[in-house]
């Protein structure tokens, strides 16, 4: 059990983090469109790669020594880059305003969460790599990963239907771009925490 939690603490943490694939569902959610399938493709996605992580991180990093860094580095970029396009866009007036457009078919609404889950380093660097080395230090690693993952799915499904409390907030085109500078400065701030580890 202490495994878990500890698990769930890590992968809830890791998770909290707002990021292209939380600004979609939060769009979604907010749109009441496809919420479900949405959800259910971000959990199951992650559970997928937790298991990866928690399974083979470490016979990975035992055969390339240099991945971890390597990983590291270039997450980092990557959310260097997305931070900020995404402040540039607050300050041009909000690009996530954008999305309060009518959300689409169910298919483009599962391609882009797939496109925004499986192409996205980022969500490599908390599952497979992080969680997945964290967890070698645990000696129950199955429990471990079936608490990151349980934090995952309650996470995703919580946002996506919680948003629906917000909806009234975002009907102002200003919380839209209060929004962008949240993600810009997060994802600023988690790729300085890459640089530094």
């Amino acid at each position: 059990m202490t495994d878990a939690l500890a698990g769930f603490a890590l992968g809830f943490s890791l998770i909290l983090a707002v990021g292209a694939q939380n600004a979609f569902v939060l769009r979604q959610g907010l749109l009441k469109a496809h919420v479900f399938a949405v959800c259910l493709i971000c959990s199951v996605s992650d559970l997928l790669l937790i298991v990866a992580g928690v399974a083979g991180f470490g016979a990975l990093s035992d055969a390339l020594p240099g991945l971890e860094v390597f990983m590291r580095l270039f997450g980092a970029a990557f959310l260097a880059w997305y931070g900020i396009r995404t402040l540039q866009a607050a300050w041009r007036g909000g690009q996530t305003q954008e999305m309060a457009q009518p959300a689409g078919s169910l298919r483009v609404a599962v391609l882009t969460c797939l496109a925004l889950t499986w192409l996205n380093p980022h969500v490599y660097l908390d599952t497979v790599v992080l969680l997945g080395a964290v967890s070698a230090q645990y000696d129950n690693t199955i429990a471990f990963g079936g608490g990151a993952a349980a934090a995952s799915f309650l996470y995703f499904f919580g946002l996506g239907y919680g948003a629906r409390l917000l909806a009234p907030l975002f009907a102002k085109p200003r919380a839209w771009q209060v929004l962008d500078v949240i993600v810009g400065v997060t994802m600023l701030a988690l790729a300085v925490k890459l640089l530094l580890m």
